[in-house]
């Protein structure tokens, strides 16, 4: 693991989580029948949001971020001080 974990991918998680979930019922609607989140259609639309969504979501948590002060930047910046 490396030494300096980006807090937004944490934050992204529960995000893609939801994706997930919503993307299995919904394939699951189109076949008639459930299906496993590790079905090869539920992945390949799971990866369709994530890259269609990504970046506004990781800008929207980076912003939340820096807001919270938890910015790697403004920890060094707290710590310099």
């Amino acid at each position: 693991m490396c030494p300096h974990p980006d807090p937004v991918v944490y934050r992204q998680l529960p995000v893609i989580e939801k994706i997930i979930r919503d993307e299995t019922w919904l394939e699951g609607e189109r076949r008639g029948r459930p299906v496993p989140a590790e079905d090869p259609a539920v992945r390949e639309n799971v990866c369709l949001v994530v890259l269609r969504i990504g970046r506004d979501l990781r800008e929207a948590l980076a912003d939340r971020e820096d807001a919270a002060g938890n910015s790697p930047s403004s920890q060094t910046q707290s710590a310099a001080a």
